[in-house]
């Protein structure tokens, strides 16, 4: 297994010699909020409506002004945005009340925060502060599965089992090179198989 992902790992880097995340913020409260936002709703839908949210409300005094219903309003095109305007109401002020205005640097203080699972979690530490950890979305939880790097069936568990066989070191890296490849190359429909470097390392299993 250590040599097929040492193969998989290199072979994703010629595919995608930049990575990066595919949110927009400039502070680590935006990268929350955006990665909240995140949730069943895709980047682009959120770079879209954050980008006019940050510029008018850029930092937690400003946004700490909005009335929920003021929030829903910026985040309307958003999926699900009334219970997720409802998070971020919230979170807003136990950021301001609870950590001094600043987004917690932990697991378990930010799972702590309401619309924050393991997932948004971790893209928060490994984006927001460099701290290694392994976020799973459904490209992530789709490649892993089809390449045969687990059979788990929960994105927590994935995690788990993903951080057991990559190097550490390699966490965050992997994380956005699976969501490239995921949008790109290996997708739930119609995968183009025929363009991917590594599909000589895949079990096409799963989902």
């Amino acid at each position: 297994m250590k040599d097929k992902v040492e193969k998989v790992i290199s072979g994703l880097r010629e595919h995608y010699p930049v990575v990066k995340t595919g949110l927009d913020f400039n502070t680590k409260l935006q990268l929350l909020i955006s990665t909240v936002l995140s949730a069943q709703s895709t980047d682009k839908s959120v770079n879209k409506v954050t980008e006019s949210l940050y510029k008018k409300y850029p930092d937690l005094k400003s946004l700490l002004k909005l009335t929920r219903k003021e929030i829903e309003d910026n985040i309307r095109e958003i999926g699900i945005y009334k219970n997720k305007s409802k998070n971020i109401y919230k979170l807003l002020r136990i950021i301001d009340d609870e950590y001094d205005g600043e987004v917690p640097d932990n697991m378990e203080d930010l799972m702590k925060l309401p619309g924050v699972g393991r997932k948004t979690a971790s893209v928060v530490l490994a984006v927001g502060f460099g701290e290694p950890t392994f976020p799973v979305d459904t490209h992530v939880y789709r490649i892993c599965r089809r390449i045969g790097f687990t059979k788990s069936s929960t994105a927590d568990k994935v995690s788990d089992d993903m951080m057991e066989i990559i190097p550490k070191e390699n966490w965050i890296e992997m994380h956005h090179l699976l969501i490239s490849h995921g949008r790109n190359i290996c997708k739930a429909r119609n995968p183009e198989c025929s363009n991917c470097n590594i599909e000589k390392y895949c079990d096409k299993v799963g989902v």
